[in-house]
């Protein structure tokens, strides 16, 4: 039965596709994807302190992907508003941090054995828009053309919809001879076209994509920034999205995906060596021009896991008491590691070069 955009696509074929999809072509691109891959869960352990990656590339992906949504804000109200909890932020900053605190939740449970589940995917979705949000029985369940307001895919309802539900958690849970980052290229596609809750759906789908690799061993922590690359291709990832439904295109799509994977994954192993060098460097300098009373390693490791600090962040950190926690933060400025800014009766302290390298494409 042909695709008909004017009514719910209930003919959704479930997983896996009947046809072969492991051409050359995909097969080619798989080794280079896997290998890139392969590269950056490695350098992702070249940094002793896990938690400089897992706060600072986590929060880059939260802002890419709430963007691909029109949720825009900036890296600088996104670390302000982190540091400073109790002071407001506007709408579009708090949703990234929802999406960023989704992210953690759902990363431990992976890490801790929870599978990938529909509940699990509700949770997430929950976690993302702070409410309780339905997996939809009827409407609105559409995608509409931002520009002209056309309406160019309804999903499926009813019943059907808890149908192909269970069978992509099957899908997620199965282990056959596809290649993993085939199977993922699979469950993204197939996520996005059943478009399970009210809302949200895409930036649920984008958390899956991690957590997949996470669950598969592929990768340790979640640091593949795959939301930078749709954004620079957003056209031909709603394109190729499109020509799966309408076509059945399914090699196109895979290795769009790929590629997105693999353009990241050597993206990312780039940045996470410039963090390094970088933290090497500032210790270095920190060792050289800082009293001996005020280096220390877990001071310059603290400016790098929050690259806004603050007076608490010193002390919470049991690094010291507030009075000598002031003065490493005003030495630190004085070498010029840190730059600082008052804000209301608090002043905040910025890693000017980390927060310059992160913001880089």
């Amino acid at each position: 039965m042909s695709f008909d955009p004017t009514k719910p696509y209930n003919e959704l074929p479930l997983l896996p596709p009947p046809e072969d999809l492991e051409s050359r072509a995909v097969l080619r691109k798989c080794i280079s994807a896997n290998r890139a891959l392969a590269s950056l869960k490695v350098a992702g352990n070249l940094i002793p302190n896990q938690a400089i990656l897992i706060n600072a590339i986590p929060l880059q992906e939260a802002k890419a992907s709430s963007e691909i949504e029109n949720i825009v804000t900036s890296g600088d109200a996104l670390y302000r508003a982190d540091l400073l909890p109790g002071n407001p932020a506007d709408p579009h900053t708090k949703e990234v941090l929802h999406y960023r605190e989704a992210l953690y939740h759902a990363y431990y449970k992976i890490k801790e054995g929870h599978p990938i589940t529909t509940s699990l995917l509700h949770s997430i979705c929950n976690d993302i828009l702070r409410s309780e949000v339905q997996i939809r029985m009827f409407g609105p369940g559409k995608i509409v053309n931002k520009t002209t307001g056309e309406v160019v895919y309804l999903a499926p309802d009813g019943e059907v919809l808890h149908e192909k539900l269970q069978n992509l958690e099957e899908f997620i849970a199965g282990d056959d001879t596809l290649d993993p980052l085939i199977r993922l290229s699979l469950i993204h596609y197939q996520l996005e076209a059943i478009h399970p809750f009210e809302d949200g759906n895409g930036r649920t789908g984008r958390i899956l994509n991690i957590l997949y690799l996470v669950e598969k061993g592929l990768l340790d922590i979640p640091v593949l920034y795959l939301s930078h690359y749709i954004i620079a291709h957003k056209s031909e990832y709603y394109r190729l999205l499109r020509a799966v439904t309408e076509h059945e295109a399914w090699e196109d799509w895979i290795l769009f995906v790929l590629d997105a994977i693999e353009s990241t994954a050597l993206s990312t192993y780039y940045k996470i060596w410039n963090i390094k060098t970088l933290l090497e460097d500032t210790a270095e300098q920190c060792r050289r021009e800082l009293p001996s009373t005020v280096y220390s390693k877990e001071l310059v490791e603290l400016i790098f896991v929050q690259p806004y600090s603050k007076v608490s962040s010193i002390v919470d950190a049991g690094l010291a008491k507030r009075q000598t926690a002031a003065r490493y933060l005003k030495e630190l400025e004085k070498i010029g590691i840190l730059k600082s800014e008052k804000i209301g009766k608090e002043r905040i302290y910025f890693n000017q070069s980390l927060i310059k390298l992160l913001s880089e494409g």
